[in-house]
This record gives structure tokens, C-alpha cells and sequence, in this order.
């Protein structure tokens, strides 16, 4: 599997809400961060509890994949992301575009990082 075809299956894993199909595409100690900032998800372990709470608050979270490109060990993709209402009554998030990088060591994404 190529690293954009990993890359694409992980958004359809994260589609699916399947967390643990999500960081089986990561290295043990991966994480997803703002772009140069503060990561957000620490290792395979803090990604996938994450991830839970996130896909508990917004059962219809969805990312579109808007476009998608390879350079190197990295792939680049421009995303479209919908939340939907939240479960715990909280106001609902505007759709949002955000571009992912998505780093890789090997077949495996050591790094996401988040351009919002």
C-alpha cells in the first residue's frame, strides 16, 4: 500500500468511527498536532482515546477528502470536515476546511499535523 493510499484508508477508517483500524496505520509512538503547534494526540494509545471522545460528542463527525497529493514521505490532503450536532448539547461546529500532513516512517504515519 502506498503512503496516500494509507492515508486515504485512515480518513475512511476515521469515517467509520473505527479508532482502532485508525491507528493501525500508525507507528507506536505517532501523534496529530496543530501545524508547528501543540499536539493534540500523543502516541497510538492518546490518539485512539482521542479520537473516542471525539466520535462520542459528534457521532456524525465526517472528513471529505477534497484533494490529495504525495511528496516524498509525506502526504498533503485538503479536507472537508463536518461535525454535526454534538451529543452532549453543546453548539454546533461549523463545517471546517483543514489541510492534513500526514508524515511517514516506513508503511506507517508517525506524524499528522493539522493546518486550520
Amino acid at each position: 500500500m502506498t503512503n496516500l493510499e494509507t492515508a486515504k484508508a485512515m480518513i475512511a477508517a476515521y469515517n467509520a468511527q473505527d479508532v482502532d483500524t485508525y491507528v493501525s496505520f500508525m507507528t507506536d509512538d505517532a501523534c496529530e498536532a496543530n501545524y508547528r503547534g501543540a499536539v493534540v494526540r500523543e502516541g497510538k494509545e492518546g490518539t485512539r482515546s482521542g479520537l473516542a471522545t471525539a466520535f462520542a460528542k459528534w457521532p456524525q463527525n465526517h472528513a471529505e477528502i477534497v484533494e490529495a497529493q504525495a511528496i516524498g514521505s509525506y502526504v498533503l490532503m485538503r479536507e472537508h470536515v463536518t461535525r454535526g450536532p454534538a451529543s452532549d448539547g453543546s453548539e454546533l461546529v461549523e463545517p471546517f476546511d483543514v489541510v492534513a500532513i500526514y508524515s511517514f516512517e516506513g508503511d506507517k504515519c508517525s506524524r499528522v499535523e493539522f493546518v486550520r
